[in-house]
């Protein structure tokens, strides 16, 4: 993979210095918590001496398959025990305010949940791993893991975060709907300058046949980038003022009713409802349930999506290719870049031990043969990652490879891991925009209530 290049604006946000490390001390070998003489807590130590460190994730298999991994991990440190407790995705920000409010906080999380970074940071719930990570010797190039994804959770020279997995945004097509329309394959390379969202949405006509046999009906493309108030940056238009990078994730101003905001709105809006090559919401439940994927059934050429859907394409009923997100008239951002952390939290009891676990998940044998239990979450070991771009059955590693590193190059972290109070944000957002979808609203007349709500979710 090469080298990230993470957003001036960004790197504002959470990046202000290197971190200044002495030599990495192996995950097997070297210095290891396990040494440590563990606390007094009854609850954490058992009669054998033993200290226990709770990892806190969501109750799925592409989450819960660490459990697999603790056995390995509690032979090679047999002064630590490891305890996965799991919540659905649903629950995991509301389980997580009660254990810690019991006195019972996890030792190591991500934001699996709602909620991103930005609202933990600003929650006081994130212990600071600089002092960990000196004396330690942990040294991030050692585990294979780029500098710049270190800065994501980095702010003003303290450490927060070690980046394990790594998304982007991407385009998956349809082959067999693309044969027998008779369209060529979207390019995957992000260089490719004839590959626009014009050209997008004039592919997806050829593929797009709507009937009142929901059998029969078939549609072109389902285009959702990143989460909804994030979207209008794929057109280029900023909806958060500038200083929300720089001061913690808490915006000055936000410009949800501006003509420009609105404008990208409207592009996204018309896939469905002028230009009909996109489905409803209602139409996806139809064919897919009510969190289910439409793209899955086979019914939808090309989905733009996190790369989080590329896990299931092995077992998808049609061939499957990997493409560029289209370029849609931001020329520095086409993708969304989605990098999960390893966190301690605040309330941890046996945080050296905690980090012992966390240095363990990003390692190269360990982040390598995650792919495989996780059934394909992306790796930010550079060495694992050329394993994952061949993971997938019938898509050509090549073109994996050449999209994640074109996502990289034009993408930006995704604003729910930067915006405080962002689980809010998303609720009121859903809500807002469901007449939009329906065709019951226009943009232009629910803009100016998403634009008061948010700054009243901002500034409560």
């Amino acid at each position: 993979m090469k080298t990230i290049r993470i957003k001036k604006s960004f790197t504002l946000l959470l990046a202000t210095s290197m971190l200044v490390v002495l030599a990495l001390s192996g995950c097997s070998g070297g210095k290891s918590a396990g040494d440590v003489v563990p606390g007094n807590d009854g609850d954490s130590v058992n009669s054998g001496g033993q200290v226990t460190i709770t990892h806190y994730t969501i109750d799925s298999e592409d989450r819960t398959f660490i459990e697999k991994l603790v056995p390995d991990f509690e032979a090679l440190h047999p002064n630590i025990k490891v305890k996965v407790e799991k919540a659905p995705y649903e629950q995991f920000d509301s389980k997580l305010q009660t254990l810690i409010a019991g006195g019972k906080s996890p030792d190591v999380t991500s934001h699996y949940g709602y909620g991103g970074f930005a609202e933990y940071y600003n929650k006081d719930m994130l212990l600071d791993m600089n002092d960990i990570i000196k004396e330690d010797g942990f040294k991030a190039s050692d585990y294979n893991i780029p500098d710049d994804l270190m800065k994501i959770y980095t702010v003003k020279d303290q450490v927060y975060g070690i980046p394990v997995n790594m998304y982007v945004s991407l385009m998956l097509y349809n082959k067999d709907m693309f044969d027998a329309a008779n369209v060529p394959y979207p390019p995957s390379d992000y260089e490719d300058k004839s590959w626009t969202f014009d050209k997008m949405v004039e592919d997806a006509k050829k593929m797009t046949h709507v009937s009142n046999d929901i059998a029969k009906t078939q549609y072109g493309v389902d285009f959702t980038w990143s989460e909804r108030d994030m979207r209008p940056l794929y057109f280029g238009a900023e909806p958060y003022s500038q200083d929300t990078w720089t001061n913690g994730g808490v915006p000055s101003e936000t410009h949800f009713d501006s003509p420009e905001v609105i404008a990208a709105y409207n592009k996204l809006f018309n896939l469905i409802l002028k230009d009909k090559v996109s489905p409803t919401t209602e139409w996806s439940k139809s064919v897919a349930g009510q969190n289910g994927d439409a793209f899955v059934t086979g019914k939808v050429g090309m989905t733009v999506s996190g790369s989080w859907s590329l896990a299931g394409s092995n077992d998808f009923p049609f061939k499957v290719g990997v493409a560029a997100v289209p370029a849609g008239g931001n020329d520095k951002v086409r993708s969304v870049l989605f990098v999960d952390p390893l966190l301690i939290l605040k309330g941890s009891k046996h945080p050296k031990e905690a980090f012992e676990w966390i240095k363990y998940l990003v390692s190269d044998e360990i982040q390598e043969k995650s792919i495989d239990l996780s059934g394909g979450n992306p790796p930010v070991n550079t060495k694992a990652a050329e394993t994952y771009y061949k993971h997938f059955d019938g898509i050509d590693a090549a073109d994996v490879k050449k999209v994640y590193e074109g996502a990289v190059e034009y993408g930006f972290e995704s604003y729910n891991h930067l915006i405080t109070h962002y689980s809010q944000i998303n609720d009121m957002f859903i809500n807002e925009m469901q007449p939009i979808d329906t065709g019951h609203s226009t943009v232009e007349e629910v803009m100016p209530t998403i634009q008061k709500k948010v700054m009243e979710i901002i500034k409560r």
